[in-house]
């Protein structure tokens, strides 16, 4: 399965612009996104920035991610304590 994340461009230099991530500034290629610009929304895939997206598109998809991380969190939640109600 592979897997783009919607990050924000926080800076261009050349054919590469840091992005944050949550919190966390890290440099990528925009090499397939020339057009992308400080402001903009990018989605990320291993490094690059496949395309440019709109505001709200990265906020949904943002959105959409951190439900399925609590959903995820509460599944593991759960089975460890069947798991410890067992012993």
């Amino acid at each position: 399965m592979c897997l783009a994340v919607p990050v924000q461009v926080v800076s261009v230099e050349g054919n590469e612009a840091e992005v944050d991530i949550g919190g966390v500034k890290r440099k990528v290629s925009i090499t397939l996104t020339p057009d992308a610009r400080v402001g903009d929304y990018v989605l990320l895939h291993t490094g690059y920035a496949i395309s440019v997206i709109d505001q709200a598109e990265a906020q949904e998809t943002l959105g959409e991610a951190q439900e399925t991380l609590r959903l995820l969190t509460d599944m593991i939640t759960l089975g460890d304590a069947a798991e410890a109600g067992k012993a």
